[in-house]
Protein backbone atom coordinates (compact mmCIF):
# COMPACT_ATOMS: atom_id res chain seq x y z
CA UNK A 1 0.00 0.00 0.00
CA UNK A 2 1.20 3.52 -0.66
CA UNK A 3 1.51 5.57 2.19
CA UNK A 4 2.08 9.18 3.37
CA UNK A 5 1.94 9.78 6.82
CA UNK A 6 -0.81 12.40 6.65
CA UNK A 7 -2.89 9.37 5.87
CA UNK A 8 -1.63 7.66 9.12
CA UNK A 9 -5.20 7.12 10.58
CA UNK A 10 -6.88 5.53 7.75
CA UNK A 11 -4.09 3.44 7.04
CA UNK A 12 -4.36 2.25 10.52
CA UNK A 13 -7.74 1.53 10.32
CA UNK A 14 -7.10 -0.66 7.40
CA UNK A 15 -4.00 -2.77 8.70
CA UNK A 16 -5.97 -3.45 11.95
CA UNK A 17 -8.56 -5.44 9.46
CA UNK A 18 -5.94 -7.34 8.33
CA UNK A 19 -3.74 -8.26 11.38
CA UNK A 20 -6.18 -11.21 12.69
CA UNK A 21 -5.67 -13.11 8.92
CA UNK A 22 -1.88 -13.36 8.29
CA UNK A 23 -1.34 -10.72 6.14
CA UNK A 24 2.61 -9.60 5.86
CA UNK A 25 1.55 -5.78 5.55
CA UNK A 26 4.25 -3.92 3.19
CA UNK A 27 4.00 0.20 3.24
CA UNK A 28 5.35 1.57 0.61
CA UNK A 29 6.25 5.55 1.98
CA UNK A 30 5.95 7.60 -1.00
CA UNK A 31 6.47 11.02 1.44
CA UNK A 32 9.98 9.05 2.60
CA UNK A 33 8.70 9.64 6.33
CA UNK A 34 9.11 6.47 7.97
CA UNK A 35 9.52 7.91 11.01
CA UNK A 36 5.83 8.88 12.07
CA UNK A 37 4.99 5.52 12.02
CA UNK A 38 7.14 3.66 14.79
CA UNK A 39 4.26 4.77 17.25
CA UNK A 40 2.03 2.11 15.48
CA UNK A 41 2.43 -1.54 17.33
CA UNK A 42 2.03 -3.31 14.23
CA UNK A 43 4.03 -0.59 12.55
CA UNK A 44 7.95 -2.67 13.58
CA UNK A 45 6.39 -5.96 11.70
CA UNK A 46 5.23 -4.24 8.83
CA UNK A 47 8.24 -4.18 5.63
CA UNK A 48 8.71 -0.18 4.76
CA UNK A 49 10.16 1.18 2.06
CA UNK A 50 10.46 4.94 1.42
CA UNK A 51 10.94 6.60 -1.94
CA UNK A 52 9.80 10.37 -2.99
CA UNK A 53 6.33 10.88 -4.75
CA UNK A 54 6.79 7.80 -6.12
CA UNK A 55 3.61 5.66 -7.30
CA UNK A 56 2.03 2.47 -6.26
CA UNK A 57 2.88 1.08 -9.71
CA UNK A 58 6.21 2.47 -9.56
CA UNK A 59 6.82 0.41 -5.69
CA UNK A 60 4.80 -2.61 -6.82
CA UNK A 61 7.06 -3.40 -10.44
CA UNK A 62 10.16 -3.19 -8.38
CA UNK A 63 9.75 -4.93 -4.92
CA UNK A 64 6.73 -7.14 -5.45
CA UNK A 65 8.49 -9.48 -7.86
CA UNK A 66 6.81 -12.40 -8.53
CA UNK A 67 9.48 -14.60 -6.68
CA UNK A 68 9.50 -12.56 -4.31
CA UNK A 69 5.85 -12.57 -2.90
CA UNK A 70 5.14 -16.03 -4.29
CA UNK A 71 5.08 -17.92 -1.00
CA UNK A 72 1.81 -15.72 -0.84
CA UNK A 73 -2.09 -16.69 -2.08
CA UNK A 74 -3.07 -13.35 -2.18
CA UNK A 75 -2.12 -9.77 -3.51
CA UNK A 76 -4.26 -6.89 -1.97
CA UNK A 77 -2.58 -3.66 -3.92
CA UNK A 78 -4.77 -1.24 -2.31
CA UNK A 79 -4.49 2.60 -1.94
CA UNK A 80 -4.55 4.36 1.28
CA UNK A 81 -8.18 6.60 0.94
CA UNK A 82 -10.36 3.38 1.28
CA UNK A 83 -12.88 2.99 4.31
CA UNK A 84 -13.01 -0.27 5.72
CA UNK A 85 -15.82 0.16 8.02
CA UNK A 86 -17.96 -3.29 6.08
CA UNK A 87 -15.06 -4.93 4.87
CA UNK A 88 -13.20 -8.27 6.14
CA UNK A 89 -10.26 -9.87 4.19
CA UNK A 90 -11.32 -13.04 5.71
CA UNK A 91 -14.95 -12.89 4.59
CA UNK A 92 -13.78 -11.37 0.94
CA UNK A 93 -11.15 -14.46 0.40
CA UNK A 94 -13.56 -17.33 1.37
CA UNK A 95 -15.80 -15.85 -1.60
CA UNK A 96 -13.15 -15.10 -3.79
CA UNK A 97 -12.06 -18.44 -3.08
CA UNK A 98 -15.11 -20.07 -3.60
CA UNK A 99 -16.04 -18.57 -6.94
CA UNK A 100 -12.66 -18.84 -8.57
CA UNK A 101 -11.44 -15.37 -8.74
CA UNK A 102 -7.82 -15.02 -10.00
CA UNK A 103 -8.54 -10.86 -9.79
CA UNK A 104 -11.68 -9.23 -7.88
CA UNK A 105 -11.96 -5.93 -5.50
CA UNK A 106 -14.56 -5.34 -3.16
CA UNK A 107 -17.69 -3.14 -4.52
CA UNK A 108 -17.78 0.51 -3.92
CA UNK A 109 -20.04 2.16 -1.84
CA UNK A 110 -22.20 4.19 -3.84
CA UNK A 111 -21.53 6.52 -1.69
CA UNK A 112 -18.06 6.79 -3.31
CA UNK A 113 -16.13 9.75 -4.40
CA UNK A 114 -14.05 9.46 -7.84
CA UNK A 115 -16.30 6.54 -9.37
CA UNK A 116 -15.15 6.05 -13.13
CA UNK A 117 -17.12 2.82 -13.85
CA UNK A 118 -20.46 1.37 -13.05
CA UNK A 119 -19.20 -2.10 -12.49
CA UNK A 120 -17.45 -1.44 -9.53
CA UNK A 121 -20.10 -0.03 -7.73
CA UNK A 122 -21.83 -2.41 -4.62
CA UNK A 123 -25.07 -4.16 -5.74
CA UNK A 124 -26.96 -4.44 -2.40
CA UNK A 125 -28.51 -7.89 -3.45
CA UNK A 126 -25.91 -9.43 -4.63
CA UNK A 127 -22.76 -11.26 -2.64
CA UNK A 128 -20.80 -10.55 -5.59
CA UNK A 129 -21.13 -10.04 -9.42
CA UNK A 130 -18.61 -10.11 -12.73
CA UNK A 131 -20.81 -7.93 -15.11
CA UNK A 132 -22.67 -4.98 -15.24
CA UNK A 133 -25.73 -3.76 -17.70
CA UNK A 134 -26.10 -0.51 -18.58
CA UNK A 135 -27.42 1.33 -21.30
CA UNK A 136 -27.29 5.01 -20.91
CA UNK A 137 -23.83 7.10 -21.75
CA UNK A 138 -21.57 6.62 -24.06
CA UNK A 139 -20.68 2.76 -22.63
CA UNK A 140 -23.30 0.29 -23.80
CA UNK A 141 -23.21 -2.72 -21.50
CA UNK A 142 -26.21 -5.55 -22.79
CA UNK A 143 -25.39 -9.51 -22.36
CA UNK A 144 -23.66 -9.25 -25.69
CA UNK A 145 -20.51 -7.51 -23.52
CA UNK A 146 -17.75 -9.55 -22.77
CA UNK A 147 -15.11 -7.26 -21.91
CA UNK A 148 -14.22 -4.28 -19.52
CA UNK A 149 -15.89 -2.19 -18.25
CA UNK A 150 -18.84 -4.04 -18.36
CA UNK A 151 -17.47 -7.67 -17.59
CA UNK A 152 -13.45 -9.23 -16.71
CA UNK A 153 -12.80 -5.55 -14.86
CA UNK A 154 -11.67 -4.03 -11.66
CA UNK A 155 -10.47 -0.80 -11.17
CA UNK A 156 -6.74 0.40 -9.83
CA UNK A 157 -7.61 1.57 -6.35
CA UNK A 158 -8.18 -1.79 -5.00
CA UNK A 159 -7.19 -4.94 -6.98
CA UNK A 160 -6.67 -8.46 -5.62
CA UNK A 161 -4.39 -10.87 -7.65
CA UNK A 162 -4.05 -14.59 -6.85
CA UNK A 163 -0.40 -15.63 -7.22
CA UNK A 164 -0.72 -16.63 -10.47
CA UNK A 165 -2.86 -13.80 -11.92
CA UNK A 166 -0.08 -11.57 -9.97
CA UNK A 167 2.50 -13.23 -11.42
CA UNK A 168 0.99 -11.95 -15.04
CA UNK A 169 -0.09 -8.45 -14.00
CA UNK A 170 3.45 -8.04 -12.69
CA UNK A 171 4.82 -7.96 -16.14
CA UNK A 172 2.05 -6.00 -17.85
CA UNK A 173 3.48 -2.80 -15.24
CA UNK A 174 5.86 -0.76 -17.29
CA UNK A 175 8.61 0.29 -15.95
CA UNK A 176 8.84 3.86 -17.09
CA UNK A 177 4.64 4.19 -17.02
CA UNK A 178 4.47 5.11 -13.44
CA UNK A 179 0.79 6.05 -13.41
CA UNK A 180 -0.69 2.14 -14.87
CA UNK A 181 -3.09 4.26 -16.56
CA UNK A 182 -4.65 1.49 -19.29
CA UNK A 183 -3.85 -1.76 -17.21
CA UNK A 184 -7.33 -2.04 -15.94
CA UNK A 185 -8.51 -2.47 -19.26
CA UNK A 186 -6.01 -5.27 -20.06
CA UNK A 187 -5.96 -7.59 -16.62
CA UNK A 188 -8.41 -9.88 -17.69
CA UNK A 189 -5.72 -11.23 -19.85
CA UNK A 190 -4.09 -12.31 -16.57
CA UNK A 191 -7.09 -13.89 -14.96
CA UNK A 192 -5.88 -17.15 -16.04
CA UNK A 193 -9.19 -18.53 -18.34
CA UNK A 194 -12.52 -17.00 -19.38
CA UNK A 195 -11.57 -13.25 -17.62
CA UNK A 196 -15.70 -13.11 -18.15
CA UNK A 197 -16.33 -16.11 -14.58
CA UNK A 198 -12.47 -15.00 -13.19
CA UNK A 199 -12.72 -11.56 -12.52
CA UNK A 200 -15.14 -10.51 -10.12
CA UNK A 201 -16.36 -7.98 -7.79
CA UNK A 202 -17.14 -8.90 -4.16
CA UNK A 203 -20.56 -7.01 -3.25
CA UNK A 204 -20.90 -8.02 0.26
CA UNK A 205 -17.78 -7.07 1.59
CA UNK A 206 -16.99 -3.66 0.54
CA UNK A 207 -15.29 -0.42 0.57
CA UNK A 208 -15.61 3.14 0.32
CA UNK A 209 -13.26 5.31 -2.13
CA UNK A 210 -12.60 8.62 -0.29
CA UNK A 211 -10.33 9.67 -3.91
CA UNK A 212 -8.15 11.84 -1.48
CA UNK A 213 -5.50 13.26 -4.23
CA UNK A 214 -2.06 12.89 -2.40
CA UNK A 215 0.67 12.32 -5.17
CA UNK A 216 2.27 15.79 -5.59
CA UNK A 217 2.24 17.02 -2.08
CA UNK A 218 -1.09 17.47 -1.61
CA UNK A 219 -2.45 17.79 1.97
CA UNK A 220 -5.02 15.11 3.02
CA UNK A 221 -7.90 17.34 3.00
CA UNK A 222 -9.54 17.96 -0.59
CA UNK A 223 -8.49 21.11 -2.04
CA UNK A 224 -11.81 22.40 -3.83
CA UNK A 225 -10.12 26.38 -4.77
CA UNK A 226 -8.33 25.66 -8.08
CA UNK A 227 -6.50 28.98 -7.78
CA UNK A 228 -5.12 27.93 -4.28
CA UNK A 229 -4.08 24.22 -5.15
CA UNK A 230 -2.20 26.45 -7.60
CA UNK A 231 -1.10 28.57 -5.60
CA UNK A 232 -0.01 26.46 -2.88
CA UNK A 233 2.13 24.05 -5.07
CA UNK A 234 3.54 26.85 -7.41
CA UNK A 235 2.12 24.48 -10.52
CA UNK A 236 -1.01 22.90 -10.76
CA UNK A 237 0.22 19.63 -10.01
CA UNK A 238 -2.92 17.77 -10.38
CA UNK A 239 -2.94 18.62 -14.08
CA UNK A 240 0.50 18.16 -14.42
CA UNK A 241 -0.22 14.50 -13.12
CA UNK A 242 -3.53 13.83 -15.35
CA UNK A 243 -1.67 15.35 -18.21
CA UNK A 244 1.24 13.02 -17.85
CA UNK A 245 -1.03 10.03 -16.44
CA UNK A 246 -2.82 10.65 -20.50
CA UNK A 247 0.69 10.49 -22.03
CA UNK A 248 1.34 7.22 -20.35
CA UNK A 249 -2.07 5.42 -21.08
CA UNK A 250 -1.04 6.43 -25.19
CA UNK A 251 2.38 4.85 -24.57
CA UNK A 252 0.59 1.89 -23.24
CA UNK A 253 -1.79 1.34 -25.53
CA UNK A 254 1.09 1.56 -28.25
CA UNK A 255 3.25 -0.75 -26.81
CA UNK A 256 -0.03 -3.30 -26.42
CA UNK A 257 -0.50 -2.89 -30.12
CA UNK A 258 3.42 -3.07 -31.43
CA UNK A 259 3.53 -6.53 -29.14
CA UNK A 260 0.52 -7.79 -30.75
CA UNK A 261 2.02 -7.28 -34.25
CA UNK A 262 5.45 -8.53 -33.14
CA UNK A 263 4.54 -11.84 -31.56
CA UNK A 264 2.82 -13.58 -35.06
CA UNK A 265 2.14 -16.88 -32.77
CA UNK A 266 0.34 -15.25 -30.39
CA UNK A 267 -3.82 -15.66 -30.63
CA UNK A 268 -6.17 -13.15 -28.43
CA UNK A 269 -8.41 -15.28 -26.57
CA UNK A 270 -10.95 -12.91 -26.20
CA UNK A 271 -11.08 -11.66 -29.79
CA UNK A 272 -14.66 -12.16 -31.55
CA UNK A 273 -14.15 -14.33 -35.10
Amino acid sequence: MPVGVKQKQNVDTIVQKFLSENFTIILFHYDGNLDGWWDLEWSKKAVHIAAHNQTKWWFAKRFLHPAIVSMYDYIFLWDEDLGVENFHPGRYLDIVRSEGFEISQPALDPNSTGIHHRITVRNRMNIFHRRVYEVRGSIKCSDDSEGPPCSGFVEGMAPVFSRAAWHCAWHLIQNDLVHGWGMDMKLGYCAQGDRTEKVGIVDSEYIVHQSIQTLGGASATKVSNHEEAVKRHGVDVRSEIRRQSSIELQKFKERWEQAVKDDESWVDPFSKV
